[in-house]
Parts: structure tokens; sequence; C-alpha cells
């Protein structure tokens, strides 16, 4: 557990005005999404089967959460994210280029350490859009999330209008770099460390290129190696004035194609998920290309609410020492 209180710092005391701010921003925030990137609602999976090699694996160490199907004969994985369902989806309802969908995400990430901002309970928009070849480039990239941070400026203001209390003002003007030219302007700093300092200097940034090795030979942060091109993703950061630190709202990114899938594969290491009925499409171009991402709604509650504790937006479980250290803070925890 790792628990950090803001000086002076006291949850709103209005429960039931916390709860009304909260779907306020759910239900605004879908909508205005769907309608700048042109998507559509679809309903999404909790578990997948863990022989499809639909799940996805994050950093290669978190177990899903398994259980056995009697009635199917297989076993079961809850989602750790729609990152490769959502793509097969788009195939199988034959989406077309422009076109996308969203969903409701819930997973349980059980490895996850707690702490301000961590919870082994996820919640998010999980969002896909059918791109073109052309439309592979960090241009696009650029673009794209740039129309996501105005849908999120957009919904704070609106918040901050019906829900004066909640008084978070975000920075519109995204700032874009690539993780390894952070790497080289702050080269004594570890990623995070990079991350606080560069968001504290811009307010909202999308640091880029994310998965491949720095010139320390270490990967900025993990990615796996069959959703993301790690030349084309980026994550979309906002500075949290509450904690004082680099707030990550979305991680998103072009979707690998034939040759990025299989060049990530051999650098990874996972040269044996060609067999997966998932990778066998992909590597035979039988799926479209795409650009997609996760957007956190309990993150993004909490950043527009101006919370210190993500358990302040979210229904979840926490070991006793943060409990405690909550209440005794005056931090309330849903």
């Amino acid at each position: 557990m790792s628990l950090y209180v803001p000086a002076g710092y006291k949850s709103v005391p209005d429960v039931y005005r916390t709860q009304k701010a909260i779907a306020f921003i759910k239900e605004t925030f879908q909508s205005k999404l769907a309608e700048a990137l042109n998507l559509k609602r679809v309903s999404a999976p909790l578990f997948v089967t863990e022989a499809s090699g639909l799940n996805d694996n994050l950093n290669g160490y978190e177990r899903p959460v398994t259980f056995d199907i009697p009635a199917v004969g297989e076993s079961g994985q809850v989602v750790h994210s729609l990152a490769k369902w959502k793509r097969l989806a788009l195939k199988e309802y034959h989406f077309y280029v422009g076109n996308g969908l969203y969903t409701d995400m819930n997973a349980i990430r059980r490895d996850e350490e707690l702490d301000n901002i961590h919870s082994i309970y996820v919640d998010q928009w999980d969002w896909e859009k059918v791109i073109t070849r052309e439309e592979r480039t960090l241009d696009y990239l650029k673009a794209v999330a740039a129309g996501i941070v105005g849908v999120i400026c957009d919904v704070s203001e609106l918040l901050r209008a019906d829900f004066p209390e909640f008084d978070v003002k975000l920075c519109r003007d995204m700032f874009a770099i690539t993780s390894s030219e952070l790497e080289e302007m702050y080269p004594d700093l570890t990623p995070k460390e990079r991350e606080n300092a560069i968001t504290k200097k811009h307010g909202t940034v999308l640091i880029m290129q994310i998965g491949g090795k720095l010139k320390s030979g270490e990967p900025h942060d993990g990615r796996a190696p069959d959703y993301d091109d790690w030349e084309l993703n980026g994550d979309i950061l906002f500075y949290n004035e509450v904690l004082g630190r680099a707030f990550e709202i979305s991680s998103m990114g072009i979707r690998v194609d034939e040759e990025s899938l299989s060049r990530q594969l051999t650098e990874r290491g996972c040269e044996d998920r060609r067999e997966l009925p998932f990778h066998k499409m992909l590597l035979a171009g039988e799926l479209p290309l795409t650009i997609g991402g996760g957007i956190g709604q309990s993150r993004l509650c909490m950043l527009m609410m101006g919370c210190a504790h993500i358990g302040e937006v979210q229904s979840s479980i926490w070991d006793k020492d943060t409990i405690e250290g909550c209440r005794a803070a005056g931090i309330r925890l849903l």
C-alpha cells in the first residue's frame, strides 16, 4: 500500500453530489467521444477463453483471473483489456474505414499494486476505429489524441458549470513528444520522473513511441507486443495539481500490422503466439487496420473532480492500511 495525502485535503462532504457528478461525467463523456470519433456503442465480454489469445497480457507478468467452465469444457479468463477483441469485433460487425466502436470495459487486475491511482478494479471506455494504411502515421495519432483531449476539456467545463465545487481547470494545448526525445531531455531521471517533469511544464502531454528499447536499453514503459505498433502509439497525460504528478488518462495507439506484429513478437520472444487464432488472422492480413485505446472512467472522474484517491470515485477492495489511512486523512472511500 502506498497512500499519499495532499496537505489540507478533504473529500467533498456530500456523497450524493459526488455520485451525481460521477454519473454526469460518464454519461456526457461517452456521448461526446462517440460524436468526435464517429463511434458506435457495442456490448463487450467480461471474459474470453484462455485458448483464444484475445486477452491482453499487459506487461507479461500479471495473472488473469481464470476459472473453469464445465458446460463449455474450457477455461475462461476475465479480460485485462479488450485491445484485441475490439479489432476482431470491427471485422465481424463489418465496420468500414472512418467508423469505429466503443464499449464499457470492466476488468480485474489482481496483481495491481494499490496506491492513490491504482485499484484491482479497472473501468474504462475501450474504443477502436478502422483506418487506412496511409493513416498509419504519427501525425494521425496526434490528431486523434488532440480530439480526445478536446472532449475531456469540454466535459470538464460542463461539469464546473453544473457542479462548481469541482473547480478543476485542464489544459487544452497538448504537447507531443516521443519517449526517446523525452529521455534525451531528462537523461538522469526515471521514466516516471520524466513524465512528471514534462507534464508539469506543459500541462497536457502525449508521450509517443512506447514499448521499444530506448538508448538506456529499457523501454519507457511496458507494452504487449501484439496490439500497439510501438512506433505509432502514445499515452495522454495531464498534470494533476492535487497529487502534484503526471496523471495518465489514456493509453492509445495505431495497432500492429503484419510487419510490426511479426517484428515485435520476435523482439519480445513471443514466437509461440503466432499459432493463436487472433494472431494467425492478423499475420495473414485478415483483420482491418485500426487505431484504438482505453480511457479510464474512474481516472477521468478523479481528475475532473480533483480527488486525491481513486477509491473516492469507484467501489473496490482495499487493504486495512489504506482504509484506516484514508479515514484518518478525511478521504472518503466509496
